[in-house]
């Protein structure tokens, strides 16, 4: 419990940053454009770089939270061993894809793009660190849903 509180401050902390500084350059963008006239070369890149770890990002921290979309007219009909095998299923594909697709196909992405040292156009940063948010994203889902599959069994009890 005290391992997800302080991911929760931190990942929550950390989001709220990123939102200012998205404000921040979004501002800076417009007034360049619009008040100097001069439209600054970076910021339309930083603030896609932003908005793709914001998104990742808030994507695994709500997971945490089991704020996630969800679909729960059939967890609402069940009860008892039915309802904990529906739970624990919907967390185990979860951190499936979460392991799968973020954790491996995220690090393999990341992985050639730093062995490509593939750049990008305007901020010259390695595409490596902003991918980077998919698999650590990842190990945060899988974190979190095995989390929730050990609290599955604990309310049973």
């Amino acid at each position: 419990m005290k391992i997800k509180s302080f991911l929760d401050r931190c990942i929550r902390s950390f989001i709220a940053v990123l939102m200012a500084l998205m404000v921040l350059n979004v501002t800076w963008q417009v007034v360049s454009r619009y008040v100097l006239g001069d439209p600054s070369s970076f910021t339309d890149e930083l603030s896609r770089y932003s908005m793709i770890w914001l998104g990742v990002l808030g994507a695994a921290y709500v997971s945490g939270r089991n704020g996630h979309l969800a679909i729960d007219i059939l967890p609402e009909r069940l009860s008892g061993k039915y309802l904990l095998f529906l739970q624990l299923l919907i967390h185990g594909w979860v951190i499936f894809f979460g392991a799968v697709v973020m954790v491996w196909g995220g690090g393999n992405l990341v992985y050639l793009s730093h062995l490509l040292q593939q750049k990008s156009a305007t901020l010259q940063v390695p595409l490596s660190w902003v991918y980077g948010i998919v698999p650590l994203s990842g190990f945060l889902v899988v974190y979190y849903h095995g989390y929730h599959c050990f609290q599955c069994f604990k309310l049973r009890n």
